[in-house]
Order: structure tokens, then sequence, then C-alpha cells
């Protein structure tokens, strides 16, 4: 039998990641009914902490190799520089590691400095492993390319040909995908710190009534008020929504990433929140992994904001209260706590929607979508991959990946890339947006 201790450290830290994400599928099938959900949750979230930390651990020892070993080992490095780099590195991933423990013990009214460094180094730590990898196999293609083509050598084993291509190409690659990682770093954190972006996007609907031509929805979603969003943040986005004069405010998911109880003082600001026909909410997974969901419902109609839990709430002007769109809100699909939305619940007592919408929203969409029923437009989010390379996934992932795409002859989807930003308080790739939507009759 093939012993465990012959295992290369790799190998066994990939086993264990594993064994972790197979508890977590064997433990949302067997304890759905057993337990109730807030254990269910907290245990999801522990189970998530351990399976996160395994795969960091994977990228930690390759950047360990990559940036520490091989560099160190090079003659031209003094002990002292060498032993500075190697406490500069390991810094480096003890706070990667510890990002998500900011999310049970570091949330406050306003980000502690630990955890927004520890999520920046999350970032920089997802960035540097990707170049890593990158320059890696560039430089494997490149050496086998390069013997390809030279005369074999019969007389020296495979490892001795390995070992005898230099060290300081695989450390030129290490210092410049330091380097891209430094700069690219500084500019997320600071397109990240600045201010939403205002988009307006007007959306013709050929069953918009008359009365409801340019009708204003102001969409925020991925607002994430947690260890590194809050209340400062919060409120120069109430200021920027409030600026706009919405006819209606809407909030597509994700809005925490912590408990009620954490939160009050932060979340004030959205009660300050105005909109002429009513603000309204629908969960996105994120919100469910708060084990919280049912207070943060109570808690936002405390703000004047009302949940569309499997529902829907019909908007109307008072001139014309026949003439009506319908706000259908199904709850999160992909959180792992609960089963996928009732559609049919979702839109009871709404006419009939457009062919192709409601497979849109029920099968397809696998996320948190609002849907304009009677209006065949549907809103979802994706933070546009956020961060260099994620956003590199969320394109090959995600049917639909930021603005607004057309569905078939009469259906409408526009993905809003949000509102601040998930944990990593830098953005590469895209910008922070607050959606303003004007539904026009053609």
């Amino acid at each position: 039998m093939y012993s465990l201790g012959k295992l290369s450290v790799e190998v066994k830290v990939a086993i264990a990641t594993g064994v972790v994400f197979f508890s977590m599928l064997i433990s949302r099938t067997l304890l759905s009914d057993a337990v109730d959900i807030d254990t269910r949750a907290k245990l999801f979230r522990v189970q998530f902490l351990l399976l996160v930390n395994s795969f960091l651990l994977i990228g930690s020892l390759y950047i360990w190799k990559r940036t520490v070993s091989a560099f160190t080992r090079s003659r031209c490095v003094s002990q002292r520089v060498a032993l500075c780099w190697r406490l500069v590195v390991m810094l480096f991933l003890v706070f990667a590691h510890s990002s998500y423990l900011t999310m049970f013990y570091l949330v406050a009214e306003e980000p502690y400095w630990l955890a927004m460094v520890s999520y920046t180094c999350l970032g920089a730590y997802i960035i540097l492993v990707f170049f890593l990898f990158a320059f890696g196999c560039v430089g494997y293609c490149h050496k086998h390319i390069t013997q390809d083509g030279s005369p074999s050598k019969p007389d020296l084993p495979a490892e001795a040909i390995v070992s005898a291509v230099p060290s300081s190409s695989s450390n030129r690659q290490a210092i410049l995908a330091v380097a891209l990682t430094v700069v690219l770093t500084a500019f997320g954190l600071m397109n990240a710190s600045l201010p939403p972006e205002v988009v307006r996007v007007e959306i013709p609907l050929a069953k918009l009534p008359p009365s409801l031509d340019n009708l204003k929805i102001v969409l925020l979603s991925d607002i994430h008020l947690g260890p590194t969003v809050g209340r400062s943040r919060l409120e120069l986005i109430v200021r920027m929504v409030n600026n706009l004069d919405a006819d209606v405010v809407v909030i597509a998911g994700d809005l925490t990433d912590s408990q009620v109880s954490r939160l009050l003082t932060v979340s004030e600001p959205l009660r300050n929140m105005k909109s002429k026909l009513g603000s309204y909410f629908v969960t996105g997974n994120h919100d469910y992994y708060t084990a919280d969901v049912e207070r943060w419902y109570s808690h936002l109609r405390s703000l004047n904001i009302q949940p569309l839990h499997n529902g829907n709430a019909r908007v109307f002007r008072a001139e014309r209260k026949e003439d009506w769109i319908c706000l259908a809100g199904p709850r999160a699909a992909r959180q792992a706590l609960q089963e996928r939305p009732d559609i049919g619940l979702v839109l009871s007592g709404v006419p009939p929607c457009p062919q192709g919408l409601r497979p849109l929203v029920g099968e397809r969409w696998g996320a948190e979508p609002l849907q304009l029923s009677n209006s065949p437009l549907c809103v979802r989010h994706t933070h546009a991959g956020q961060i260099f390379p994620l956003s590199i996934l969320a394109y090959l992932v995600n049917p639909f990946f930021c603005g607004l795409y057309r569905v078939g002859e009469h259906s409408m989807v526009y993905v809003s890339p949000g509102t601040v930003y998930y944990g990593i308080p830098m953005r590469l790739g895209s910008r922070a947006e607050i959606t303003e939507i004007l539904l026009r009759t053609p």
C-alpha cells in the first residue's frame, strides 16, 4: 500500500482540500432537514474558511518556492537580505491567509486597518500566483523548445539537464511577477477607492405603459457591508443615489457579509435613501451566508426598504394606478443553503411573462436576478470579475458578463459590475457603478 508519508506537501494539502470540499457537499445533503438553517449556515462558513485556506496553502507553497527558495539561493543575495525577504514574504502570506477570519472578528462601523491590509494582501496574492504560474509556463515551454532544437545529450540524465538550466531565468521571472503585482495592486486600490461611476442606461420596452415613460430606476448591487466596507462608504452611495432623484431604488443582492447586530450603525444611512415610488431589496448569496437573512429582512423594512423574497411588487404612479410594472425578486439560486427559487411563487398574481423570460430566470439564471414583469428586462450582478485575473474566470463562466444584453426577440438583461467590492478593496479591469436605468416607450 502506498504510504501517505511519501507524498509531497503539495499533494497532501490538495488531498486535505478535497476532503473539506466533499465534506461540504455531504453535510449539505445529510443536514438539509436535520438541523436548522442558522446551524447549517455557520457550519458552511467554517467549512468555507477551511476550504479557502487549504487552497491558499497550495498557492503559498508555490509562492514560497518561486520567490524565496530560488531567490535566496543566489550568490548575489546576502544572508541579511535573504532573511529580510523571507520575513516580508512570510508576513505577506500570513496576512493573506487571515483575510477571511476578519469576517468573523473584525466587523465594525469603519474598517479596521488589519482587515484592509489582509484583504489587500489577498488580492495581491491572487495576482502574484497568476503571474508566477504564467511566466513559469512560458519559461517551461521555451526551455523545452530550446532543448528540442539542440543536440541530444544521451550521457546526461533528465534531472541533470533540468538542473543545468540557469536559475537566473527563474529569478527574473519572479522579480517581474512581483513588480507587476505591486503596480497592479496600487492601481487596483486607487481605482476601488474612487466613488462609483454613475452609468445611465436607456432601455426601450415595447409593453411599457405611456404613463411610465422615463421611469428612473437606480440599481445598486454588491455593496458588501462588512470587514472592508463601512458606514462612510455607504453614506457616499446614499448621497449619490439621492442626487439622481430616482423613482425606484433597487438593491439587487449582496448588501452585506455579516449579521445585523454588527452592522446596525453601518446600515443606518439607508434610512435616508430617497425614492418616489419605493426602495426594494433582493437577496444575494452572500446575504444568506450571514446566517441572519430573516433579521436583515426585518431590519430593512424598518429602514423603509421592501425585501422581495420570492415575491413581487407593483410599481405605478399615483395618477395612473392602472398602469404598472412588476418588480419580481427570486431569492438567490447559487447560495448553498436553500433550494432554487420558486419562479411560480415569485410571479404569482402577475400576467404571463414574455416567452423565454421565465426559463431565463428559473433555469439559466443561477444568481440573484430582479425581473421587471410586463416589461421584459432582468438585472443581475457579477462584479465584472472585480480584479484581474478573476475577471477572466468570470467572463468564461457567466453567460452575461457586464452591460446590456438582448436575449431573444423581446427580452433583455442588464448586468451590473457592482457598487462597491467584495472583501478585497481593489478593482482591476472594472469600475464600481451606480446604474441609472431609464425605461422608455419605443
